[in-house]
């Protein structure tokens, strides 16, 4: 599975981006999506996490009630709202695909990754 991530860019404090992933050759419908962002030098953070059907969701404790995921399986897209960003959002943000049954945090269990987009915060 190829998924590709779109929508990154430069906002300010407090402002709002919304992040897209697709995958052009596969539908998403069956797998687990979920969102993580790295910075340089670090490990790959969970952000967060969407059951197959939409109705399961999970975040971190850093971006919930800011972040929201979602999908459209009609569109094959996964999205991330990010609301009321802050300076230490700014990292580059990967969408990833796992075979699970439920939303999954750990990293070690998606299977497929796109590439990333970089978000950056400015105050």
């Amino acid at each position: 599975v190829q998924l590709q991530a779109s929508g990154g860019g430069l906002v300010q404090a407090g402002g709002s981006l919304r992040l897209s992933c697709t995958a052009s050759e596969r539908t998403l419908r069956s797998y687990v999506m979920g969102w993580f962002r790295q910075a340089p030098g670090k490990e790959h953070e969970f952000v967060a996490s969407i059951s197959w059907n939409g109705r399961t969701t999970t975040y971190a404790d850093s971006v919930k009630g800011r972040f929201t995921i979602f999908r459209d399986n009609a569109k094959n897209t996964v999205d991330l709202q990010m609301n009321s960003l802050k300076l230490e959002d700014t990292v580059v943000y990967y969408c990833a695909a796992a075979q699970a049954l439920v939303v999954e945090r750990r990293t070690n269990k998606y299977d497929y990754w796109g590439q990333g987009t970089l978000v950056t915060v400015s105050s």
